[in-house]
Formats: structure tokens, C-alpha cells, sequence
């Protein structure tokens, strides 16, 4: 049986720029992993490249055995890898609801005249997305902001919208790219509960970068460490945390303890 996510000698450029080097990573299912390192590391360039922004210059990229390397990100979407993103990308205007709704696009089959003479099919299954859109809310603690615009919700909240957004196109696997950024302690306490509450329930991989080391120790069962662009260390919690490439590259600072 292959990994549901395989990715083999990716290389990059930018120009002359040599982003990425030799990434190698496999994710099993219901897996947690983690990629740390310091900032322009090129965590999210990596991010970037296994989601389809940018397509690498060498190596593969596999999704439960299906090359994606080069494909469009709505599709890659569509086999099952849904992400979050460092900087919130939210409809500032749009309420919390729709937000999730919208992101049911691509299941739907009802049609363009379903759509217009709302037949059964349509309303049937507009029905379902909003059940499912409102259990999402529930899962991430924000349904009683189900009707506000996402623009008047606090930061934490925005962020569990964006979660909630990624995860309703039900995804094998969800790729969280930093998600406590500019969080408070209590609502770093929070996301990690419900990261363990969406994986228990979802039974889905997560693929994360962080910069709160406690949170990737806490949550990850393997963690990669990149270092301008190329993995220095991997392996399980406790051994990358007593790393002294690791210690020395980056997490000298801080006390992991």
C-alpha cells in the first residue's frame, strides 16, 4: 500500500535562487507531521510547491499515488488536500457561514438549471452543505458566529474559520501553515484541542509548520527541520528536540522542556 502523500527529491529555484533542496517527505494516513526552521527556511515555499502554487523545478509529487506535481491547486484540492495559509485569506465582508458553504463548490452536481428552477436535487443537497457547514462550526467552536462577518470576529476565531473552511471538502490530508500565529496562550491551548479533536473525528493527516516548538512537540509524531532550504534533522519528538544541529539552527532560545 503507498503513502497517501510521497514527495521524492523536490528541488527548486528561483531564478539563479536555490530554494529548495533534495525534500523528501511521506505521509501516512492519519499521520501528524511537522516542519519547523527558522524564518526563510522555505517552509512555505514547500507548503506552496505540494499544493500547486508554484511547480517544482525537479523531484515528485504523489497523492494516494496519483502524481500531482504541476497540477492546478483546485484540483489537488479536489483529491484531497485541503490547507490553510500563513497570512489569513478570508472574505473580510462575507459571514462565517457562507464561508463555509462556499467552500462545498466543487461537491456540488446538481447543475446550472438545478440551480435555477431549484428542483429537488437542489435544495436536497443545498440542505446537506448547510447541515454540514453548521456541524463543521460546531466541531471548531464558532457557530455562534455562524451569521457575523469574518471581519468583526477575533483573530483566534478567523483563524478556526479558515480551518473549518479548509476542512469541508472533506480532505485526506490538511497541510496548517503556522495556525497559532498571533495567538494568545489560552487560545493556543484551544487550537491544539481542536487539532486533536479533527483528527480524532476526521481520522485525517496533518502536515504543520510552527513556529511554538512546545505545540509541534506536543501534537507531531514525526518533525522535519529546515535549514535554508534543506532538511539538517528528522525524526520523532524527543529526538529532534535533544538534536544539536537543531538546538544550535534554531531552538537554542527556547526551552522545550
Amino acid at each position: 500500500m503507498s503513502p497517501l502523500l510521497q514527495v521524492k527529491g523536490m528541488t527548486h529555484y528561483f531564478g539563479g535562487l536555490r530554494a529548495v533542496n533534495d525534500f523528501n517527505l511521506t505521509i501516512e494516513p492519519g499521520q501528524i507531521n511537522g516542519l519547523i526552521g527558522p524564518n526563510g527556511a522555505g517552509k512555505t515555499t514547500i507548503f506552496n510547491l505540494i499544493t500547486g502554487v508554484y511547480t517544482p523545478s525537479q523531484g515528485s509529487i504523489m497523492l494516494n499515488g496519483q502524481s500531482i506535481k504541476g497540477m492546478e491547486t483546485h484540483r489537488i484540492a479536489a483529491l484531497g488536500l485541503g490547507r490553510t495559509f500563513q497570512n489569513l485569506l478570508l472574505w473580510r465582508h462575507m459571514n462565517v457561514l457562507d464561508h463555509i458553504k462556499m467552500a462545498h463548490f466543487s461537491q456540488l452536481t446538481y447543475g446550472l438549471l438545478g440551480a435555477f428552477f431549484n428542483t429537488p436535487a437542489c435544495r436536497r443537497q443545498e440542505k446537506e452543505i448547510e447541515e454540514n457547514a453548521f456541524r463543521l462550526l460546531e466541531i471548531f467552536d464558532i457557530a455562534q458566529f455562524a451569521r457575523q462577518k469574518v471581519g468583526n470576529l477575533p483573530y483566534g476565531a478567523q483563524r478556526r474559520v479558515e480551518m473549518a473552511r479548509a476542512m469541508a471538502i472533506n480532505p485526506k490530508i490538511l497541510f496548517l501553515d503556522e495556525p497559532t500565529a498571533g495567538m494568545t496562550p489560552d487560545e493556543l491551548v484551544r487550537m491544539i484541542e481542536i487539532i486533536r479533536k479533527v483528527h480524532q473525528e476526521f481520522k485525517v493527516a496533518i502536515f504543520l509548520i510552527e513556529h511554538r516548538m512546545k505545540f509541534v512537540m506536543e501534537l507531531c509524531e514525526y518533525i522535519q527541520t529546515l535549514v535554508f532550504g534543506e532538511i539538517i534533522a528528522e525524526g520523532p519528538p524527543q529526538e529532534i528536540q535533544n538534536n544539536p544541529k537543531v538546538i544550535e539552527a534554531y531552538l537554542g532560545k527556547e526551552d522545550l522542556t
